[in-house]
């Protein structure tokens, strides 16, 4: 990130196609070639992992291994994965992401291509082995953990018989003999999620387009990692948890978000070097050129709350690792590729940490108006060593929240035309060129605002447990709005 540039934030999930979800087939290929053609440098994605409940991408139940979903059905044809009679059944573009439908059509092919690749010969199958031999800190628990969840219909790993409960090595292998076949499954569509993001990354990277990942910063409690690395986290006895994760009250919510995810024991963490953490940002690394640190402020401190709870306002702030943990990353990694989403309760501790390690912060528009001239999120508080967006995938769409501050806060919209070149025929555009004249060194904006999409497009409301991730685009994006974003990075150097 050496010179001014920008990206459009796009989950992989929300491009079109005809298999229920956006995935890594030919529309993510020619979406790239959007951006290279509009001389954007950045695709920045959410997490891909299996999602959790209401589909959310922030609560897996693995943090290392990928969503199946994401698998393009047809590229396991040219692997000679699948045949052209096996793949036939193809849906017609749905209007939104329908994780359900996509899981009902696509998981049926996984196994199919799973049941012909275990005929091939020794040598096709050597790529794959490669990988799980490569992969084995992680994959080797979450195969059987994905096969085990699924033999009980689903059930949390902490409802299951007592031995399997506490991670028992002897029943574990009892177990990997009993479903060996389904373990094998599993490890075989990791590698396909694998294979299609390094051969996307690869293609983006020739087309001098870079991807930014996004790694949330807890897991879930009904993970892979929790159970089988319970030592990392604060559980009791019984493997329960007594303090979870949140944030105090804020702009988002008056009671704070209660996210309910275990918290760390950082100090057992820094008995291997963070080991966990390293592997975790290696895996990202694979897929990611780049990587959004979700709640970076949780590293100075993090806001724990008694399981008891109901909402997140009788938490208490708790030191986190701070800077001995991006130090000890300093000594594996060559260079930390981190954007820091520092956002909510910041204080100058967090604000050292960030700078003190050279990562670029978050600076959103929307949060900038209607406020004090010392506001951090206008543009004219900016700094060089920053990333600019309108909104984030949290946020309403820019449109959607310019018709809400034109009905509650006539300070919001008064301050947007005093402040902007401000043009009442096209606000959001008004609000996308303020992004891109910021001094901040990376633009980023919504695929939602450069479409001019109101509230009907967002991707999430935090706080409400249904209703989001299903945004969608009906169609790749035009060559007229290619020329449009070109003109405005010239415009603003940011090509």
């Amino acid at each position: 990130m050496n010179t001014r540039n920008a990206g459009i934030l796009l989950h992989i999930s929300s491009l079109p196609g005809k298999w229920a979800i956006g995935d890594m087939g030919a529309e993510a290929y020619k979406f790239i070639d959007f951006l290279s053609e509009s001389n954007l440098k950045y695709w920045q994605i959410l997490p891909t992992g299996l999602v959790g409940a209401g589909n959310s991408p922030y609560q897996s139940i693995s943090a290392f291994a990928g969503n199946p979903l994401f698998i393009n059905i047809p590229k396991l044809k040219d692997y000679g994965f699948l045949s052209d009679e096996d793949i036939k059944t193809s849906l017609k573009s749905s209007k939104a992401a329908d994780f359900d439908k996509a899981t009902e059509i696509k998981l049926p092919l996984l196994r199919k291509a799973f049941e012909n690749f275990k005929t091939m010969s020794e040598s096709v199958k050597w790529d794959c082995y490669r990988f799980c031999d490569s992969q084995s800190y992680w994959i080797d628990d979450f195969a059987i953990f994905k096969a085990l969840k699924d033999h009980f219909g689903g059930k949390p790993w902490f409802e299951w018989d007592e031995k399997l409960k506490n991670y028992d090595y002897d029943e574990i292998e009892d177990w990997k003999c009993k479903i060996g076949d389904e373990v094998f499954y599993n490890k075989f569509v990791q590698y396909l999620y694998f294979k299609q993001i390094k051969e996307l990354k690869d293609y983006a990277n020739n087309k001098s387009v870079e991807l930014i990942g996004d790694i949330p910063i807890f897991v879930s409690y009904d993970s892979c990692d929790v159970w089988s690395k319970s030592h990392l986290f604060h559980l009791n006895d019984k493997k329960e948890r007594y303090v979870v994760a949140g944030v105090p009250p804020d702009y988002f919510s008056e009671t704070g978000q209660l996210w309910g995810n275990p918290l760390y024991k950082w100090d057992a963490m820094k008995s291997d070097d963070y080991l966990w953490w390293r592997l975790r940002l290696e895996v990202l690394d694979m897929q990611t050129n780049l990587i959004r640190l979700d709640h970076f402020r949780g590293f100075e401190a993090y806001w724990e709350v008694p399981a008891s709870e109901k909402t997140a306002m009788n938490g208490r702030w708790v030191k986190g690792p701070g800077s001995h943990f991006f130090e000890t990353l300093e000594k594996y990694f060559e260079n930390l590729p981190i954007i820091a989403e520092d956002l909510g309760v910041i204080t100058p501790e967090v604000e050292e940490l960030r700078d003190s390690f050279k990562f670029p912060g978050m600076k959103i528009l929307q949060f900038a108006f209607g406020d004090s001239p010392s506001n951090p999120f206008l543009p004219h508080n900016h700094v060089y060593d920053s990333v600019v967006y309108t909104g984030t995938h949290d946020n309403s769409t820019t449109l959607g929240w310019y018709e809400d501050a034109k009905k509650t806060n006539k300070d919001i919209v008064n301050d947007l035309k005093t402040y902007t070149k401000f043009d009442e025929k096209a606000p959001v555009f008004s609000l996308i060129e303020t992004a891109l004249s910021s001094v901040s060194k990376t633009a980023i904006i919504p695929m939602q605002d450069f479409l001019n999409l109101d509230d009907n497009s967002r991707m999430n409301t935090p706080g409400t447990p249904s209703g989001n991730w299903t945004w969608r685009l009906d169609k790749a994006p035009t060559k007229t709005l290619s020329n449009k974003i070109k003109k405005s990075l010239i415009k603003y150097n940011r090509v």
